[in-house]
């Protein structure tokens, strides 16, 4: 059959699926469906045909019944596209409940802009979109559409479930592979989902009458638990240019020759600055530092995204010429820089934002973000070339504790970013406060963070005055009544990726005076009185996802002609989750020592052990609101 027929078919079949009328009445929607359901998914059919390694064709229709308004954002009325993509057909259509037309939306009413993400000065992609706003509810929507492209390195992905409290009633995914490529396909998170292989001579799955799974707090991300469907061909094609992902060594060997190797060159007089900067220095390290904190000065981010699909960066060159570049340029400028002093580093792919891995068994284009790696023996350094003021050698939450793709000129490698376990996170604040007569109190703070508690703070080094007084009173101490910042001074130890805060604060009336009685809060700056959601079934895993310790020393000079009575007993609290421990001593008639620890561990735990960690946090709630009593 010819081929042109065979998709004329193919897209005929498609419509006859679309239009059913059933699946546009509310009242058919089964309610097992709408149980914590914001939208039901009624009908989603993707259909992709491959034809060759350069051209792909994919079709979508997809039905949306959407009850409130925590629901409007299931319907993703858009389509991305570039000069490589020719869009054939794209509309949206909008019933009420009843299956009445209300608003249809052809692809001449679609609105056509640059997709630009706020940073980027100039793109080579678009969007096409309708900003819907519904006027009632619940009411029906019909998505469709379809292109071609020559890229085929990217295949749609399937997500059956596209949220939390989203239904799905039918979710179908089907590839066409006439000319018998060679395809591969991982399935990820299936066991435990209504989803059926409808061939075992295609891709082909279906999900149907899946109800909706309710958010809970403290859940393991979206996409470790969710199903989802990976597919890739060996043999693909970027922008018109051939690649290879039969394994990570060949992608990787094709990224690096194809992608970066020629993305060498800077400015003669760049090449002399760095040069003139290293001289003398003889450790890779140190040299590696310096360039670090050059490129740091002159550059900042922007997004640029142009090229082969916004994976090929922008060059080093035009970065020195501009000052600025997205992640892949600002990277490979870095890496051109330590290439002038005769440092080896490696562009590298990974996930940044929600700890995600490379998946290192599906060989395939993946990451959102770029880094750099300086091989060294068994302990490699890791810079983010974004950030103008980050520490030499320090990730973040960003990017650290997962795997990446170095891209190196032999091949592609798996290698895993590092983590900050639960003590490298440690805050140390050390306070001397004096309890005036009037219940008024002043006090000298000295707060140390490192770990990723410094990849939270390290920016208060750049707030103005004002705001960082704003941030102390709304952020860190909003539960303190009457706070004032009196002096102020933040300093950033970039080496030992320490940030010091030295404050002097007063506090009006953080006492209360009751006849014989001064009555106050003992933990005054570091209250941690969270406790988490209770919910009478838990469905999904427990995972704490940042460990954490804070060690507080607070010395308290006690008003004249007042004294402590009884002293509390001191608190030890331990848990696979964590430890506290509490003690207050007198030291003399005058003084007070409260010390303070919290333990908190990163892990992933059953639901059942929820229930035990919520008892955990509540027990140290009740510990972090002590008051004690000063008799007079």
């Amino acid at each position: 059959m010819n081929k042109h027929l065979i998709l004329i078919v193919f897209l005929l079949v498609s419509q006859i699926i679309f239009t059913q009328e059933d699946i546009l009445f509310e009242h058919t929607i089964p309610e097992t469906l709408k149980t914590n359901a914001n939208a039901v998914i009624r009908e989603n059919t993707k259909r992709i045909r491959i034809e060759s390694s350069n051209k792909m064709y994919v079709q979508q229709s997809q039905t949306v019944t959407i009850f409130n308004s925590k629901g409007n954002n299931i319907l993703n009325s858009h389509l991305f596209y570039d000069n490589d993509v020719k869009i054939n057909n794209l509309s949206l259509i909008i019933y009420d409940a009843n299956g009445i037309e209300i608003k249809k939306f052809s692809k001449s009413k679609f609105k056509d802009i640059n997709a630009v993400d706020g940073f980027s000065l100039y793109t080579d992609d678009r969007v096409m979109y309708i900003d819907y706003t519904p006027t009632f509810y619940p009411y029906t929507a019909v998505f469709n559409y379809e292109y071609k492209t020559k890229t085929t390195a990217f295949i749609p992905r399937w997500h059956p479930i596209s949220s939390y409290n989203v239904s799905v009633q039918q979710s179908e995914y089907i590839i066409h592979n006439p000319n018998n490529l060679k395809i591969k396909f991982k399935e990820n998170n299936f066991n435990g989902y209504q989803i059926v292989k409808k061939s075992k001579d295609r891709v082909h799955y279906i999900m149907n009458n899946q109800p909706a799974i309710k958010h809970e707090n403290y859940s393991t991300s979206f996409i470790d638990l969710m199903p989802y469907l990976m597919v890739a061909v060996n043999n693909f094609t970027l922008k018109g240019v051939a690649g290879n992902a039969s394994n990570w060594n060949d992608f990787g060997k094709w990224m690096h020759d194809k992608l970066l190797s020629n993305k060498t060159k800077v400015k003669e007089e760049t090449i002399t600055r760095i040069t003139n900067l290293t001289k003398g220095v003889t450790n890779d390290i140190e040299k590696a530092k310096i360039v670090y904190r050059y490129m740091q000065n002159k550059t900042r981010y922007i997004s640029v995204q142009i090229g082969i699909g916004g994976w090929e960066p922008i060059t080093p060159y035009e970065v020195d010429n501009l000052g600025y570049g997205d992640c892949k340029a600002l990277t490979i400028y870095t890496k051109a820089l330590l290439d002038i002093v005769g440092v080896k580093s490696n562009y590298t792919l990974v996930y940044a934002g929600n700890n995600r891995d490379i998946d290192s068994s599906f060989t395939s284009i993946q990451g959102n973000h770029a880094i750099l790696n300086i091989p060294n023996k068994e302990s490699d350094i890791w810079l983010e070339c974004t950030s103008q003021t980050l520490p030499f050698g320090f990730l973040g939450d960003f990017t650290e504790n997962r795997n990446v793709l170095v891209i190196t000129p032999k091949g592609g490698i798996i290698k895993r970013t590092p983590e900050y376990k639960n003590n490298d996170n440690l805050q140390t604040t050390n306070a001397s406060i004096v309890l005036h007569n009037d219940g008024n109190v002043t006090a000298s703070i000295e707060r140390v963070s490192e770990g990723i508690q410094y990849d939270n703070k390290y920016h208060l080094e750049n707030y103005s005055e004002k705001d960082l007084h704003d941030h102390y009173k709304t952020n860190s101490w909003r539960y303190v009544n009457n706070l004032n910042i009196d002096s102020s001074k933040i300093i950033n130890k970039r080496d030992s990726i320490a940030l010091i805060e030295k404050l002097k604060i007063s506090i009006d009336q953080y006492a209360t005076i009751n006849n014989n009685e001064y009555i106050f809060n003992i933990n005054t700056f570091n209250r941690n009185s969270y406790i988490p959601k209770r919910y009478r079934t838990r469905n999904l895993p427990l995972e704490i996802k940042h460990g954490f310790k804070d060690i507080d020393e607070y010395t308290f000079t006690i008003p004249n002609k007042y004294s402590l009575g009884l002293f509390p007993e001191n608190k030890n609290i331990k848990s696979k989750f964590g430890e506290y421990s509490v003690s207050i001593q007198k030291i003399d008639n005058n003084t007070i020592l409260y010390k303070r620890t919290i333990l908190i561990k990163k892990g992933i735990y059953s639901k059942e052990d929820y229930k035990t960690y919520r008892a955990f946090r509540k027990q140290i709630a009740k510990q972090e609101n002590l008051r004690l009593i000063l008799k007079k």
